[in-house]
């Protein structure tokens, strides 16, 4: 199924039918503000582990990150951070960024990892934060890629839906995608460490 969505006013009814089809273990493609991504309810783990089996990943050796709609949501799911990482964030999010920080024990356990870690986007995309909103938590994001030199499978929902429609439940058509990933901010340490530069453009923030 692939649902045409309008970022400025996304229709409720699409919303609701891609919350339920999340609900009930279905797994969608969905605009951010950098990729398209494939998602679905973090408290479902068979769902997780058919994402993983989609992209040719272990779930345990992935690094999927988690879509939150506000920041205030954020601190339910991660250890305490200083002041300074939550500054950055206040000041950069909505936006192409994931920052990395210390997952505490609210995060499911499928997405336990050596490193104890979760990445947390929000991004400047009403579509995707408005489908959060409507679940009430957050969804699994881990960027959709091609498997060949055809760009324009990252980018266009109508060629992603025909790639992937025999194995997600949802394609969401948002318009075009962006075809780079956010930038990734680590956290975790004593020094912020942007460990991949992508759209997101940090300088003057730290």
């Amino acid at each position: 199924m692939i649902l045409k969505l309008f970022e400025e006013n996304p229709s409720p009814k699409h919303i609701q039918t891609t919350v339920e089809n999340l609900k009930n273990g279905g797994i969608i493609i969905y605009p951010t503000d950098t990729v398209y991504s494939f998602g679905c309810d973090i408290y479902q783990p068979k769902s997780v582990e058919k994402i993983a089996q989609i992209k040719g990943i272990k779930s345990k050796d992935a690094n999927f990150s988690f879509i939150f709609s506000d920041i205030d949501q954020v601190p339910e799911f991660t250890r305490p951070f200083s002041t300074t990482v939550f500054k950055l964030m206040k000041k950069a999010l909505p936006g192409p960024f994931t920052f990395i920080l210390n997952a505490n024990n609210k995060v499911p356990k499928i997405f336990h990892s050596k490193k104890k870690t979760i990445g947390i986007r929000i991004p400047e995309n009403n579509i995707c934060r408005e489908i959060v909103n409507e679940l009430e938590n957050p969804i699994m994001s881990t960027s959709v890629y091609s498997d060949d030199e055809v760009l324009e499978y990252n980018t266009d929902p109508e060629l992603i839906h025909e790639k992937y429609k025999d194995v997600v439940d949802i394609v969401i058509n948002g318009g075009y995608g962006e075809n780079e990933a956010s930038t990734v901010i680590d956290c975790t340490g004593e020094q912020i460490e942007i460990v991949r530069q992508g759209l997101g453009i940090i300088d003057g923030y730290i």
